[in-house]
């Protein structure tokens, strides 16, 4: 169907009128930028070619006869770089290319991970094509803008004159942001955490078409000047400096928002969210000097938080809230005995506690819509049998996954060790639990007696996983470049040994012939443990 489609369209255009604008267009285009040039030799990105050298290659092929908007669009759902490749090859893709929408600005699409060149070289070639390109760039169209100056642990916008580079960041953003941008994502370095991004450049009706803005690493300072953005769905702020004041000034005038994510952003103290009726999700990580949340937004569904438990929440709405994650010490205690009763409705609950100092206790209240539950353990004594309780308050649960990851300085007492006494809760069964997945499992008795107690409760149970690589899984080797599986430390490597042996004696005879049991042990060949 598609390529029926494309043939009307190349038989419709082989009109006279047609091909007479097409031909002017390009008469246009070089008479305004001069002769065409031979080709020259590329190096590096391919968008950082001149428009004349592109010409020069492409001088005896233009492709079909389409009128222009069907070229635009084809390019424009082109990848960046590949649509700076078709630009060297087409002349149809060499007019478009300077009105091209969605410009991608990182070291991956530009190509300069792959020279093996020093971070000055990177920085210098880096500021060099982005300056070169948005130069030639009409300035029209853009729907998406993103500049990311990191290459995964490596910094690339490197300079002794910084202010330079600001000034330069400037100027790309003014020719950029022009009305109809629909996505904004600025990302810079630490050493750029003093820029002021310029809030001017949303104002008078620019930002009305603005759907997705994310900011790393700078300040940011809305004002009532900077209007209503009234499409803004998506906002992302990451290590931003930024007032609570000045954060609900802007999202009291973001009536279409959907999505807030706020991280590392420590001018923070009181975060207040107006009656947002669209917002549905929020995620509030590690601001630390935080202190209280306040949520008007009634149609919340999906809560992310990384605080401690002092910090005060006033969430309005929390029975309409399905799915909760929360990263703090002592959030296993908090999260059975406090959220049954003000999130009655969760489906999906995710829990990170480094230090549990409460075993958790066995309460009659209930999460009867909870299905899918993860909780994460730091190497604290704790009664890991006592989570059965969570069990007990979860009728609809469907899969388990626990992580308690190892601490070498941590006293445990191995089954091993102690195998006599292992206790049963026999009164509880569990008729919905199908997948359970152990993390960092060890021949820890509280845990051993908890797999225990899963197998002999649960009828309904499909696959159990036992995870005892402490993060190296079997065979990783084959995959990995260097060859090998990730590093384990000796004590890492003999408790696995335990744990193996542990499954075999008191985990494996208890296994049913219609559960699939995986077992993940350290890799043979790379993990051999010396006597």
């Amino acid at each position: 169907m598609a390529m029926l489609n494309l043939n009307q369209l190349v038989s419709l255009q082989r009109q006279r009128q047609r091909r007479r604008q097409r031909h002017r267009r390009i008469r246009q285009i070089q008479a305004r930028d001069g002769p065409i040039s031979s080709r020259a030799k590329r190096k590096g990105s391919p968008c950082q070619n001149d428009d004349n050298s592109l010409d020069g290659q492409i001088k005896g092929y233009s492709g079909p006869n389409l009128p222009e908007d069907i070229w635009c669009h084809i390019h424009s759902l082109m990848p960046m770089r590949d649509a700076a490749q078709a630009a060297c090859v087409s002349r149809a893709f060499l007019g478009s290319w300077r009105c091209y929408p969605n410009l991608a600005f990182t070291v991956e699409t530009l190509g300069l991970n792959e020279n093996a060149c020093g971070n000055d070289k990177k920085s210098r070639d880096f500021a060099s094509t982005v300056h070169h390109i948005l130069k030639k760039h009409s300035g029209i169209g853009v729907k998406t803008f993103k500049l990311n100056v990191y290459n995964k642990h490596e910094v690339f916008l490197k300079t002794n004159k910084q202010e330079i580079c600001l000034v330069d960041l400037e100027n790309w953003l003014q020719i950029a942001i022009k009305p109809g941008i629909e996505e904004l994502d600025l990302s810079l370095s630490e050493r750029s955490a003093m820029y002021n991004f310029p809030c001017s450049l949303l104002s008078d009706g620019i930002g009305d078409s603005l759907r997705y803005l994310h900011l790393s690493s700078c300040n940011f300072h809305p004002t009532v000047r900077l209007g209503c953005l009234r499409s803004l769905t998506r906002l992302a702020l990451c290590s931003v400096r930024i007032t609570g004041d000045e954060l609900e000034c802007l999202l009291s005038s973001s009536f279409a928002l959907e999505w807030l994510e706020l991280k590392l952003c420590s001018g923070i103290i009181c975060l207040k969210i107006p009656c947002l009726q669209q917002l549905s999700h929020l995620e509030v990580i590690t601001c630390s000097r935080l202190h209280v949340v306040e949520s008007k937004a009634p149609n919340l569904s999906s809560f992310r938080f990384a605080g401690d438990l002092n910090i005060q929440l006033s969430l309005l709405g929390t029975s309409r809230i399905k799915k909760y994650e929360r990263f703090c010490s002592g959030t296993v205690f908090y999260a059975r005995t406090e959220l049954p009763s003000s999130m009655a409705n969760l489906e999906t609950l995710s829990i990170y506690s480094e230090v549990e100092t409460v075993n958790t206790p066995m309460v009659p209240s209930k999460f009867l819509h909870l299905k899918f539950l993860t909780i994460t353990l730091g190497g604290q004594t704790y009664d890991v049998f006592s989570l059965v309780s969570f069990f007990y308050a979860s009728p609809s649960l469907e899969t388990f996954i626990l992580n308690v990851r190892p601490e070498e300085s941590m006293e445990r007492i191995s089954l091993l060790e102690d195998p006599s006494n292992l206790r049963k809760i026999s009164e509880h069964r569990h008729n919905k639990l199908k997948r359970v997945w152990m993390i960092n499992f060890s021949s820890i008795k509280t845990l051993v007696e908890l797999t225990c107690h899963i197998l002999d409760s649960t009828t309904s149970l499909e696959c159990l996983t036992m995870d005892t690589t402490h993060g190296a899984p079997r065979c990783s080797c084959s995959v990995n470049k260097s060859g090998k599986c990730l590093p384990m430390r000796r004590n890492a490597l003999m408790e696995a040994h335990r744990a193996l042996l542990a499954i075999q004696t008191y985990i494996k005879p208890k296994v049913p012939s219609t559960v699939e049991l995986n077992v993940l042990e350290p890799c043979s060949r790379c993990h051999l443990l010396e006597v």
